[in-house]
């Protein structure tokens, strides 16, 4: 059972530590991806303030398509280098953008979005996609979140066979 212990009397980094502890007891009592991803996705939204959307987007057909989310309805596909995402696939580096509507191309999949945080999913070099979360605050993400961010990201990428989620 899912329990949100004491969060609110924790500071932001016992928070991302809290977070990372979530999904380590997700990824290791389960296999399934699918499960893995779509509660990785309920756990940062559950647990991360002031976000309007957490989710990802995966490399198919050499394009980004919609994975498992919480938020609002999304763009179903985002083209490699175009918005956010698709530049951090592109440059395979994380994006953190104070102000979405100063980032060139930026895609408003949700008009309510003024900042964003997307990690690429690289393992073994080969980029599957990406994590991305959207706040309806500008200048919203920390570089202590973009750090333990990744090591969210790092700890999937333990778990998960990213060659059978985009199959």
């Amino acid at each position: 059972m899912f329990q949100l212990k004491g969060i609110e009397k924790m500071n932001e980094e016992q928070k991302l530590k809290y977070i990372l502890n979530k999904l380590q007891a997700q990824l290791s009592s389960e296999e399934d991806e699918l499960a893995n991803i779509s509660n990785a996705t309920a756990i940062l939204d559950a647990i991360l303030d002031r976000i309007n959307w957490a989710g990802f987007y995966f490399i198919k057909n050499e394009e980004l398509v919609l994975g498992p989310f919480q938020g609002l309805p999304a763009c179903n596909r985002i083209q490699i280098g175009k918005g956010v995402c698709g530049t951090a696939v592109l440059e395979k580096e994380v994006q953190r953008v104070e102000d979405v509507h100063k980032f060139p191309g930026h895609i408003a999949c949700d008009s309510a979005s003024k900042s964003e945080i997307v990690i690429p999913i690289i393992k073994n070099d080969i980029v599957y996609g990406v994590l991305d979360i959207d706040s309806p605050e500008y200048n919203r993400f920390t570089e202590l979140e973009e750090k333990y961010l990744v090591k969210f990201v790092e700890l999937l990428n333990e778990y998960v066979d990213w060659k059978r989620v985009i199959k």
